[in-house]
């Protein structure tokens, strides 16, 4: 396999047009108006988390993605924290998630003081398994009949806490099948809250990731396809979601042109206007951003056909925005040898994160069968994803 590694950045560099040097996974491009609109941000003296930019890039990435409403937040993970206080997660209740995610997925959780439940990804999609998630439902939970609200809530049979949410992830770009696991939660009275922290530009079935489930949550960090140089958006199709979401996220400031009146714990989790800024110009780059990383992805599939490594291709009903390319080895040796490899040779490769189960803090946490995830943790590597100018 050592002849094939070498061959695969040998193409690498090729198809970044560098014989030499040091190739990241993931750079961002700043190839557009970023100067221009940093600039006048800084002239009008609003670089905080007031101004005309923070407000125009809501307008634009809620026009984008076809959500009513789009609320900016500092980072992703603050956004994620936001989105499950305002879907209901409690202290002492449950949250479905998969193992195969960044860890801000599981801390969001953890914020809130509830746990998570680990249930397997699919393998084409790498995100939440549909089946996983009915068959886990179907065998460890009841409904029962809140006597306050007279509505049915789902319980953990084995725990007795209550499921509070489910947080699927569009895993690297790649959409899961976001529509059926809506349509299962619903059935169990459990909300949904869209981690598309990786996939914007990524559409299923012709509708944007994010905009399936409650409240969608995108991330703009410095890695992402689009950068604000961190950041976050809520994503709403309920206007009076938006609404509290803009109020929580400012501290619960009622609106009063001096005095300070705070209506009930709030955060300040509002992006700052010179960020936006940044983020506005970026969006404006987006279609050439995607057109560029749609490329490189087929010349990746199409290198990779001729070669014992399986490279992930979008799923099936999906237009992914291919943000971080991923092959699979044959096992755990020829992955890290293969990671050795490249790194060693100034080509920046990566695995998929730790299993969240595998975590320390985690590792007590409720999970089901995960072969699945186990299975791509122990093969998975992302390769070099840049747009190319």
């Amino acid at each position: 396999m050592e002849k094939t590694y070498i061959e695969i950045i040998h193409f690498i560099r090729h198809l970044y047009n560098k014989p030499d040097g040091f190739i990241p996974l993931h750079a961002p491009v700043f190839a557009g108006n970023e100067k221009k609109y940093i600039e006048e941000c800084i002239d009008t003296t609003f670089v905080s988390s007031v101004g005309k930019f923070v407000d125009t890039f809501e307008e634009k990435i809620a026009e984008y993605t076809g959500a009513t409403k789009a609320v900016a937040c500092v980072n992703g993970t603050n956004a994620l924290h936001i989105a499950l206080k305002m879907v209901g997660v409690e202290p002492d209740t449950e949250v479905i998630t998969q193992p195969l995610t960044f860890i801000a997925t599981a801390n969001a959780i953890s914020y809130c003081m509830a746990k998570p439940v680990f249930l397997d990804v699919d393998m084409d999609t790498m995100g939440l398994s549909p089946a996983a998630l009915r068959n886990w439902l179907t065998d460890s939970s009841i409904k029962l009949t809140n006597k306050s609200t007279n509505q049915q809530e789902t319980f953990n049979k084995k725990t007795g806490k209550r499921i509070s949410a489910c947080v699927p992830m569009h895993t690297f770009g790649h959409p899961a099948r976001i529509d059926e696991i809506v349509a299962i939660c619903d059935e169990f009275n459990i909300p949904v809250v869209e981690d598309a922290a990786e996939s914007l530009g990524s559409f299923y079935k012709g509708q944007h990731t994010g905009t399936f489930g409650k409240i969608g949550v995108l991330s703009f960090n410095g890695n992402k396809i689009l950068t604000t140089g961190g950041g976050g958006m809520l994503l709403f199709q309920d206007e009076e979601l938006a609404r509290k979401a803009k109020h929580l996220t400012t501290q619960a400031k009622v609106p009063h042109a001096w005095e300070f009146v705070h209506d009930e714990i709030g955060y300040n989790y509002r992006m700052p206007n010179i960020n936006a800024a940044l983020g506005l110009a970026q969006l404006e780059q987006l279609p050439g951003f995607l057109e560029s990383k749609r490329e490189t992805a087929h010349a990746y599939r199409d290198f990779f056909t001729s070669k014992p490594i399986k490279f992930i291709d979008e799923p099936s009903n999906s237009s992914s925005n291919f943000w971080i390319n991923c092959i699979l080895l044959q096992n755990l040796d020829e992955r890290d040898k293969f990671l050795n490899e490249t790194n060693s040779n100034d080509v920046m490769t990566r695995p998929a994160w730790e299993l969240m189960n595998k975590l320390p803090l985690f590792k007590v946490a409720e999970r089901a069968n995960l072969q699945n995830a186990e299975n791509i943790a122990r093969r998975l590597v992302n390769i070099p994803s840049s747009v190319i100018n």
